[in-house]
């Protein structure tokens, strides 16, 4: 399987590529009957029109319903259809799955593109997609689909493919910013915990006007004193240069995509510490690779 990470009109897009040992025929089957594409879809199809325009409803077996518009349809070479958001959710654009089929020998090359917005969530996009095509591949080959969650390992490793542990640094009024996003393969509460002790009955939590927890800190980045703590979802500390006060350390949690929580982190300095920007682009990077493999190790 070849997987990359692409953009199409300014937007992300992850393209996946499959070679497949059954006609397209029978892989069309697969990809446009509701009885078929539920075995191996992450969704059930309640309903499918299969025309130009024709609606799919998909439902998630939690409650949730998401409806889809058929957008390209050419049997059998080409299905595409944007997703919406489910009901209440705000999202300023759809995604657009898409699949082409192309007749190699007896068989077929399958091209799968997703679209999607948060460029942070290609990992776990990926490693899902992986699964789900596995099963497309078990359902074709007439054996039962398995229904696995995509690895931690699977997620990461595609998180260092698509370059998305690498962090950007911007100038800013006061000087310059560091700033990393990562999608995390457990919980806000499970990394809450890790940062502050692991395991341990006895960690202290973080408190304003206290000591920072050594695992929000990385080398090289002197902290300071916690400035703002709410549990689970936000650390800021200060960090020292020369003895002094140089700028912040910021740490959010918040939901993602299904695999954990999203971390954002950033490192505030000013203009006199320009230098200290390239450590802490190298620091962070090392420091939230160590994280996600801390969390991989979890039972």
């Amino acid at each position: 399987m070849n997987e990359t990470l692409t953009t199409a009109d300014g937007r992300p897009a992850l393209r996946i590529e499959r070679r497949l040992a059954h006609p397209p025929g029978k892989v069309w089957r697969a990809l446009t009957e509701p009885e078929h594409l539920s075995r191996w879809y992450p969704f059930t199809a309640t309903e499918l029109d299969l025309r130009l325009g024709g609606l799919i409803a998909f439902d998630d077996g939690r409650g949730t319903v998401m409806d889809a518009v058929i957008t390209e349809l050419d049997p059998p070479r080409r299905f595409a259809f944007s997703q919406r958001a489910p009901e209440g959710m705000a999202r300023e654009s759809e995604d657009l799955v898409r699949f082409e089929l192309h007749p190699e020998g007896e068989g077929c090359v399958l091209v799968f593109t997703h679209v999607f917005d948060d460029r942070f969530a290609a990992a776990s996009y990926a490693s899902g997609w992986q699964v789900c095509l596995d099963a497309l591949s078990a359902e074709l080959d007439g054996a039962p689909p398995e229904v696995r969650r995509p690895s931690a390992e699977s997620h990461d490793a595609y998180i260092e493919r698509f370059g998305l542990d690498a962090g950007s640094a911007e100038e800013t009024a006061d000087g310059w910013q560091v700033r990393f996003e990562r999608q995390l393969t457990r919980p806000a509460e499970t990394v809450w915990t890790l940062l502050t002790g692991g395991s341990r009955t006895d960690a202290p939590e973080p408190a304003v006007g206290g000591p920072v927890p050594r695992g929000f800190t990385a080398e090289d980045i002197p902290p300071g004193e916690v400035t703002a703590a709410e549990r689970p979802a936000v650390l800021v500390y200060t960090w020292q240069s020369a003895g002094r006060t140089a700028g912040r350390v910021r740490w959010d949690l918040s939901p993602g995509t299904g695999h954990g929580a999203r971390l954002v982190l950033t490192q505030t300095g000013p203009e006199e510490a320009d230098t200290e920007r390239g450590t802490a682009l190298a620091a962070w990077r090392r420091r939230i690779a160590e994280l996600a493999a801390q969390l991989r190790e979890l039972p």
